[in-house]
Protein backbone atom coordinates (compact mmCIF):
# COMPACT_ATOMS: atom_id res chain seq x y z
CA UNK A 1 0.00 0.00 0.00
CA UNK A 2 2.50 2.87 1.15
CA UNK A 3 4.69 1.60 -2.50
CA UNK A 4 1.51 2.50 -4.34
CA UNK A 5 1.14 5.54 -2.90
CA UNK A 6 4.70 6.33 -2.98
CA UNK A 7 4.63 6.11 -6.76
CA UNK A 8 1.93 7.89 -7.52
CA UNK A 9 3.19 10.82 -5.78
CA UNK A 10 6.00 10.88 -7.59
CA UNK A 11 4.92 9.51 -10.85
CA UNK A 12 2.69 12.73 -10.48
CA UNK A 13 5.52 15.05 -9.59
CA UNK A 14 7.37 13.62 -12.09
CA UNK A 15 4.71 14.31 -15.02
CA UNK A 16 4.50 17.84 -13.36
CA UNK A 17 8.12 18.88 -13.59
CA UNK A 18 8.39 17.03 -17.32
CA UNK A 19 5.85 19.52 -18.43
CA UNK A 20 7.41 22.44 -16.89
CA UNK A 21 10.33 21.80 -18.86
CA UNK A 22 8.95 22.80 -21.83
CA UNK A 23 6.20 25.89 -20.77
CA UNK A 24 7.74 27.63 -18.53
CA UNK A 25 9.43 30.38 -19.40
CA UNK A 26 13.20 30.99 -17.76
CA UNK A 27 15.50 29.07 -19.48
CA UNK A 28 17.25 28.47 -15.74
CA UNK A 29 13.86 27.14 -14.34
CA UNK A 30 13.37 24.77 -17.06
CA UNK A 31 16.23 23.07 -16.53
CA UNK A 32 15.99 23.03 -12.23
CA UNK A 33 12.80 21.33 -13.49
CA UNK A 34 14.54 18.90 -15.29
CA UNK A 35 16.75 17.73 -12.14
CA UNK A 36 13.34 17.65 -10.60
CA UNK A 37 12.19 15.15 -12.83
CA UNK A 38 15.73 13.10 -12.95
CA UNK A 39 15.16 13.09 -9.17
CA UNK A 40 11.68 11.87 -9.22
CA UNK A 41 12.24 9.51 -12.06
CA UNK A 42 14.96 7.91 -9.77
CA UNK A 43 12.90 7.34 -7.16
CA UNK A 44 10.40 5.36 -9.28
CA UNK A 45 13.07 3.19 -10.25
CA UNK A 46 14.38 2.80 -6.61
CA UNK A 47 10.47 1.55 -5.97
CA UNK A 48 10.74 -0.79 -8.77
CA UNK A 49 14.11 -2.22 -7.09
CA UNK A 50 16.12 -0.94 -9.76
CA UNK A 51 18.99 0.40 -7.25
CA UNK A 52 21.57 1.09 -10.15
CA UNK A 53 19.76 2.83 -12.39
CA UNK A 54 18.21 5.47 -9.88
CA UNK A 55 21.77 5.55 -8.69
CA UNK A 56 23.33 5.84 -12.26
CA UNK A 57 20.17 8.71 -13.05
CA UNK A 58 21.04 10.87 -10.10
CA UNK A 59 25.07 10.92 -10.23
CA UNK A 60 25.65 10.63 -14.07
CA UNK A 61 22.80 13.43 -15.23
CA UNK A 62 21.94 14.81 -12.18
CA UNK A 63 25.53 14.93 -11.29
CA UNK A 64 27.29 15.79 -14.34
CA UNK A 65 25.35 16.75 -16.92
CA UNK A 66 22.67 19.10 -15.56
CA UNK A 67 25.20 21.09 -13.49
CA UNK A 68 26.80 21.49 -17.05
CA UNK A 69 23.52 22.70 -18.74
CA UNK A 70 22.92 24.82 -15.55
CA UNK A 71 26.34 26.61 -16.01
CA UNK A 72 25.64 26.93 -19.61
CA UNK A 73 22.04 28.48 -19.50
CA UNK A 74 23.19 31.47 -17.12
CA UNK A 75 26.47 31.94 -19.31
CA UNK A 76 24.03 32.11 -22.59
CA UNK A 77 22.57 35.41 -23.21
CA UNK A 78 19.18 34.01 -24.44
CA UNK A 79 16.60 35.92 -25.80
CA UNK A 80 13.50 34.74 -24.63
CA UNK A 81 10.85 36.71 -26.59
CA UNK A 82 12.85 35.00 -29.68
CA UNK A 83 12.25 31.42 -28.06
CA UNK A 84 8.52 31.84 -27.31
CA UNK A 85 8.51 32.35 -31.11
CA UNK A 86 9.90 29.35 -31.85
CA UNK A 87 7.48 27.56 -29.33
CA UNK A 88 4.61 28.50 -31.34
CA UNK A 89 6.21 27.93 -34.89
CA UNK A 90 7.14 24.71 -33.75
CA UNK A 91 3.90 23.67 -31.66
CA UNK A 92 2.00 21.29 -33.83
CA UNK A 93 5.68 19.21 -34.84
CA UNK A 94 6.17 19.03 -31.07
CA UNK A 95 2.70 17.66 -30.67
CA UNK A 96 2.74 15.20 -33.52
CA UNK A 97 5.80 14.20 -32.23
CA UNK A 98 4.24 13.63 -28.60
CA UNK A 99 1.64 11.66 -30.21
CA UNK A 100 3.81 9.16 -31.67
CA UNK A 101 5.63 8.87 -28.83
CA UNK A 102 2.89 8.18 -26.95
CA UNK A 103 1.39 6.13 -28.94
CA UNK A 104 4.94 3.75 -29.07
CA UNK A 105 5.27 3.72 -25.68
CA UNK A 106 1.47 2.24 -25.05
CA UNK A 107 2.38 -0.08 -28.10
CA UNK A 108 5.58 -1.68 -25.55
CA UNK A 109 3.61 -1.12 -21.99
CA UNK A 110 0.61 -2.96 -23.72
CA UNK A 111 3.11 -5.88 -26.00
CA UNK A 112 3.19 -9.42 -24.07
CA UNK A 113 6.49 -8.88 -22.50
CA UNK A 114 4.94 -6.96 -19.12
CA UNK A 115 1.67 -9.15 -19.24
CA UNK A 116 2.05 -11.84 -16.95
CA UNK A 117 0.28 -15.14 -17.39
CA UNK A 118 -2.98 -16.08 -15.97
CA UNK A 119 -2.59 -16.82 -12.16
CA UNK A 120 1.34 -16.10 -12.14
CA UNK A 121 2.94 -14.24 -9.86
CA UNK A 122 5.76 -12.35 -9.97
CA UNK A 123 9.28 -14.16 -8.75
CA UNK A 124 10.66 -13.10 -5.36
CA UNK A 125 14.41 -12.68 -5.29
CA UNK A 126 16.36 -13.63 -3.00
CA UNK A 127 18.05 -11.23 0.11
CA UNK A 128 21.48 -11.41 -1.31
CA UNK A 129 20.24 -10.95 -5.06
CA UNK A 130 22.13 -7.53 -6.64
CA UNK A 131 19.93 -6.56 -10.04
CA UNK A 132 23.53 -4.52 -10.41
CA UNK A 133 25.38 -7.87 -10.70
CA UNK A 134 22.85 -9.55 -12.84
CA UNK A 135 22.85 -6.44 -15.15
CA UNK A 136 26.51 -5.87 -15.30
CA UNK A 137 26.28 -9.97 -16.23
CA UNK A 138 24.02 -9.34 -19.04
CA UNK A 139 25.73 -5.94 -20.30
CA UNK A 140 28.95 -7.49 -20.45
CA UNK A 141 28.21 -11.36 -21.71
CA UNK A 142 24.94 -10.69 -24.67
CA UNK A 143 25.28 -7.21 -25.00
CA UNK A 144 29.46 -6.89 -25.25
CA UNK A 145 29.40 -5.79 -28.71
CA UNK A 146 26.91 -3.05 -28.70
CA UNK A 147 28.34 -1.70 -25.38
CA UNK A 148 31.47 -1.49 -27.12
CA UNK A 149 29.77 0.06 -29.96
CA UNK A 150 28.57 2.47 -27.87
CA UNK A 151 32.32 3.09 -26.07
CA UNK A 152 32.97 3.57 -29.36
CA UNK A 153 30.67 6.79 -30.54
CA UNK A 154 31.03 8.38 -27.08
CA UNK A 155 35.06 8.43 -27.40
CA UNK A 156 34.55 9.66 -31.25
CA UNK A 157 32.18 12.46 -29.83
CA UNK A 158 34.43 13.51 -27.16
CA UNK A 159 37.41 14.28 -29.95
CA UNK A 160 34.49 16.02 -31.96
CA UNK A 161 33.69 18.31 -29.63
CA UNK A 162 37.47 18.84 -28.36
CA UNK A 163 38.24 19.57 -32.21
CA UNK A 164 35.54 22.25 -32.49
CA UNK A 165 36.13 23.81 -29.38
CA UNK A 166 40.35 23.99 -29.89
CA UNK A 167 41.57 27.18 -31.46
CA UNK A 168 44.94 27.98 -32.31
CA UNK A 169 45.57 31.36 -30.48
CA UNK A 170 48.28 33.50 -32.25
CA UNK A 171 48.61 35.88 -29.24
CA UNK A 172 48.79 33.01 -26.74
CA UNK A 173 52.87 31.59 -25.67
CA UNK A 174 53.29 28.11 -25.21
CA UNK A 175 56.60 26.62 -24.20
CA UNK A 176 58.52 23.53 -26.24
CA UNK A 177 60.90 21.18 -24.19
CA UNK A 178 62.05 19.91 -27.10
CA UNK A 179 63.54 23.88 -27.56
CA UNK A 180 64.33 24.12 -24.06
CA UNK A 181 66.49 20.90 -24.17
CA UNK A 182 68.44 22.17 -27.24
CA UNK A 183 69.27 25.56 -25.77
CA UNK A 184 73.28 26.01 -25.45
CA UNK A 185 75.08 28.37 -23.16
CA UNK A 186 76.28 31.04 -25.54
CA UNK A 187 72.45 31.61 -26.02
CA UNK A 188 71.59 32.25 -23.11
CA UNK A 189 74.82 33.46 -21.13
CA UNK A 190 77.17 36.90 -22.10
CA UNK A 191 80.08 37.27 -20.21
CA UNK A 192 81.27 40.35 -20.12
CA UNK A 193 85.22 41.70 -19.57
CA UNK A 194 84.72 44.63 -17.13
CA UNK A 195 87.19 46.04 -15.81
CA UNK A 196 87.34 46.01 -11.54
CA UNK A 197 87.27 49.20 -9.19
CA UNK A 198 90.78 48.02 -8.23
CA UNK A 199 92.12 48.78 -11.90
CA UNK A 200 90.54 51.56 -11.99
Amino acid sequence: MIETIIFYVFAVATVVSACAVVTVKNPVHATLSLVLTFFTSAVIWMTLEAEFLAISLVLVYVGAVMVLFIFVVMMLDINVARLREGFVRYLPLGLAVAVIMLLLMLSVVTSDIFVLEAGSEPVAKPADYSNTKALGGVLYTEYVFAFEIAAVILLVAIIAAISLTMRKRTQTKYQSPSDQMKVRKSDRLRIVDMPSSEEQ
